[in-house]
């Protein structure tokens, strides 16, 4: 770990344990360094708990197995309460108004960096540690936000919104390595993690159907779906369970080209769709964002030419963020991007540097649809 400070055994560092094989290792990893380890498993979710959808006592126990093997404590703590006020019920009213939120953004800010880190205090903690792919180093005094090493694992669109307390007195082992690695560093010390599958999608809704679980907690209505010429296509479930640039879940067929979100009308409750994958209405030059955070102790100066990400699996794209009002900012992008999408993060990068990012609140696509 290039990254870690200097280790002895009164450096006690308190590390989240998923139940995965990344923060297994990052355990394993922080033992080998010589560091005191405590494990904390973080429960966020207990709405519907079931044993068809909830894999939280799984998780946990997969958790305890490895703290048994590597010898250390884990202690458990219920969020359920601060998840829900703190990144649940805004989520919500994203959906609501047409938006997609980002609830592993949410949940970095508000609960594994903030929460987290006020109960790793409480049981003495000198640091914390996570399984995030993702490096820090110190640079003019303030702590950089580092991409990690494994390019296709990098984790830093996620953990943008952190601030310099946090990122001051947080470890991530595994940032070196690429995933590969760190299952045979897993496999190696007998970690039952090791073959682990890696979860996916929403937290909160694990392995349910997307629309069964939102429709619980929202007031839908079926409406029309549209080209942009105004020609009544079919039926849609609610607005609130589209996004743009979705494809499947559609219900329109025909000949030519699948068909693709490129903007909703609340007002209207209507859903515009249109044909082919690089539609030019799905394509947009700039964007505006807000609620701007940015890494480093002072805010760069603008305008900023980086590189900036729309969504996490997306190379970063050359672009220039220039000042607005009201704390909204624009971003010019040098070439074209596909299906940016309200209520998403834009990140912005400079090399391996995460500098910072907002929340998407329009674009060139859209404002064109309207």
């Amino acid at each position: 770990m290039k990254h870690v400070v200097t280790a002895d055994r009164n450096t006690h560092v308190v590390i989240g344990m998923s139940g995965g094989v990344d923060s297994s290792v990052a355990a394993h990893l922080l033992l080998r360094e010589g560091y005191t380890v405590t494990g904390l498993f973080m429960k966020n979710w207990e709405e519907d708990d079931t044993e068809e959808y909830c894999a939280a006592a799984q998780d946990l126990a997969d958790a305890q197995a490895v703290c048994d093997r590597l010898g250390i404590p884990l202690q458990t703590v219920n969020f359920s309460h601060e998840y829900w006020e703190r990144v649940f019920s805004y989520c919500l009213g994203e959906y609501a108004a047409g938006r997609t939120p980002n609830p592993d953004v949410l949940c970095n800010k508000e609960i594994k960096f903030k929460e987290f880190l006020v109960q790793a205090r409480r049981l003495g903690a000198d640091l914390i540690a996570t399984g995030h792919y993702a490096r820090t180093d110190n640079h003019n005094g303030a702590r950089r936000l580092l991409k990690g090493c494994d390019a296709g694992k990098d984790q830093t669109y996620f953990l943008y919104t952190l601030e310099q307390p946090a990122l001051q007195q947080t470890l991530f082992p595994v940032g070196d390595l690429e995933k590969t690695a760190v299952r045979a560093l897993a496999r190696h010390a007998g970690l039952d993690t090791h073959d682990k599958r890696d979860s996916t999608g929403i937290c909160f809704i694990g392995e349910r159907r997307f629309k069964d679980f939102l429709s619980r907690y929202l007031d839908t209505q079926v409406g029309e779906i549209r080209d942009l010429s105004d020609r009544v296509l079919g039926q849609h479930d609610g607005l609130a369970f589209y996004t743009v640039g979705q494809r499947h879940g559609l219900g329109v067929g025909g000949a030519g080209d699948a068909w693709y979100v490129a903007g909703k009308d609340l007002a209207a409750n209507v859903l515009y769709i249109v044909q082919g994958h690089d539609h030019p209405a799905l394509m947009s030059r700039w964007l505006f964002a807000g609620e701007f955070h940015w890494l480093a102790p002072e805010p760069p100066a603008l305008p900023l030419a980086c590189a900036a990400k729309t969504r996490y699996r997306q190379s970063e794209q050359a672009c220039v963020v220039t000042t607005v009002r009201d704390g909204i900012a624009e971003v010019h992008f040098e070439q074209a991007q596909r299906a940016v999408t309200p209520g998403q993060a834009v990140v912005f990068y400079q090399g391996e540097v995460c500098l910072g990012g907002g929340t998407i609140r329009s674009s060139e696509a859209l404002a064109q649809a309207a």
